[in-house]
């Protein structure tokens, strides 16, 4: 490709780090250079995200700061990727002329000539979105083996001679290099939540085979990963459409066991699909820590009915009682939406009594707004968006002080730390129970680290969710 560089900006969560490394890997399997910089690159594919109303403000600015560049440097165009483009498709592009080209996830595979004809001036029709969930039979064990675009699936499909000689490797190019990396399990959902419109265009779930995760996580160790980080939408149902519903209990272990990876973390947990048998691996397997990303989105029985959503605050408790009576440290996080049509001040009460007693040690809280496509969008019984904000400073005031003592429960305790930068003898990282990005971060004073060791420290003191520590033993 005459070294076209392309640089890949990023939004939105983990599986989206997933989908860009594979766009990095067949753009860097075609002859493009990858660079960090957009201001330095020819093209710049910016990977958006459509989940909240938020996330698609966001991903908007990205694409305007990409084409500002356009005019200031070296940039000549600007290709828009991701879950955002995938929903909107072709509205987007009418709405969005700063940028060169919108493009759905069917156009992955064929990234490197599409970006080609956008630098040629050739125009690119923009895709009519649709429900991907009918791409899929219905009947999940029908699925395998259907040919579906699935951004974060790819494998067999990489170049003829470009694998190395030992064996074929994943269509993928880290662009992060740090000691984890997240790493897919399955993508899209069969659940109906009457809030998400993330089925629609992530269309219905569909399981990675078992060989092609252990292959890709064998590649990331080659490239000095040593905690991966289990990505989907609903990582408790993977399996179901390979004939096993329990594939993750069997996967785990195995994972677990691949040389170079010290840490193996699952999110995406649905509370209604955990099983004992799964709760007893997380807990009880070497290497796999007992971390628990559950999705509980509320605690009020009627108006989880209305979301659409199994399980209650009682429920959710004794599942919290069983994973730490197995492991009393567990990390367990999770995210909850205050402000739903038709939550009554009981609902919020119920709530907050949940929290207040289940002390979890992060809690992501988001105000409902309606979603394009979406059930809950044609619901009565709203409520003003005063009253939204309102409740939803409320509730994240009372995360905010349960999450700190949480935090603080852990003072005294030794944890082991995977370093993940090092300034001045001071090592941060995360702790096991605390998930990328999202959960705090532990820092460690007085240590000769590096990173991607694992430092065994003390914690001695705690701010917010994050905690302060002092070595004892780096390995």
């Amino acid at each position: 490709m005459g070294g076209l560089s392309v640089a890949i900006v990023t939004l939105g969560c983990a599986r989206n780090e997933v989908d860009s490394e594979e766009l990095a890997g067949r753009l860097d399997a075609e002859g493009f250079e990858l660079v960090d910089d957009p201001a330095t690159a020819q093209t710049v594919v910016v990977n958006t995200c459509g989940f909240v109303e938020q996330a698609k403000k966001d991903s908007i600015d990205a694409l305007l700061e990409a084409a500002d560049l356009r005019t200031a440097g070296r940039v000549r165009s600007v290709v828009a990727v991701g879950c955002l483009a995938e929903r909107y498709g072709a509205e987007l592009a009418a709405e969005l002329p700063e940028a060169d080209a919108v493009l759905g996830f069917d156009d992955y595979t064929g990234i490197g000539d599409r970006l080609l004809a956008v630098l040629d001036g050739r125009p690119q029709v923009s895709h009519t979105p649709r429900d991907r969930r009918l791409l899929l039979p219905v009947a999940p064990a029908e699925r395998a083996g259907v040919a579906v675009s699935i951004p974060g699936h790819a494998g067999p499909d990489l170049p003829a001679g470009l694998g190395p000689a030992s064996g074929p490797r994943p269509v993928r190019r880290r662009l992060d290099g740090g000691p984890a990396a997240p790493l897919k399990l399955a993508s899209g959902c069969d659940r109906r939540c009457s809030f998400c419109a993330i089925p629609r265009f992530r269309g219905a779930f569909s399981s990675r085979r078992p060989i092609d995760v252990l292959d890709e996580a064998r590649w990331l160790a080659g490239q000095g990963v040593r905690e991966l980080f289990l990505v989907s939408e609903n990582s408790t149902s993977y399996g179901k459409d390979l004939g096993d519903p329990m594939l993750l209990e069997t996967l785990l272990p195995e994972l677990a066991a691949v040389d170079g990876i010290d840490r193996v973390r699952v999110s995406y947990l649905q509370p209604a699909e955990m099983r004992p048998s799964l709760v007893a691996v997380m807990t009880s397997t070497p290497g796999v820590v007992p971390y628990f990303d559950l999705s509980f989105q509320h605690a009020s029985g009627p108006l989880l009915r209305r979301m659409r959503r199994f399980g209650s605050g009682a429920s959710f408790l004794d599942l919290i009682t069983t994973i730490r009576q197995r492991a009393p440290a567990a990390g367990i996080r999770s995210n909850v939406i205050v402000g739903f049509p038709g939550e009554t001040d009981d609902d919020l009460a119920a709530l907050e009594s949940f929290l207040e007693r289940a002390r979890l040690d992060v809690v992501g809280v988001f105000g409902y707004s309606d979603e394009d496509g979406t059930e809950a969008a044609g619901f009565d019984a709203k409520l003003p968006a005063d009253e939204v904000r309102d409740r939803v400073a409320r509730v994240a005031a009372l995360v905010d002080e349960l999450v700190a003592q949480r935090a603080e429960d852990r003072v005294g305790d030794t944890v082991d730390v995977l370093v993940e930068s090092v300034e001045d003898g001071v090592a941060e990282g995360r702790a096991a129970h605390q998930g990328p990005e999202v959960d705090g971060t532990t820092t460690v004073t007085g240590v000769p680290a590096r990173v991607g060791d694992l430092v065994a420290a003390r914690v001695d003191g705690s701010t917010g969710a994050d905690l302060l520590a002092t070595p004892a033993a780096v390995r």
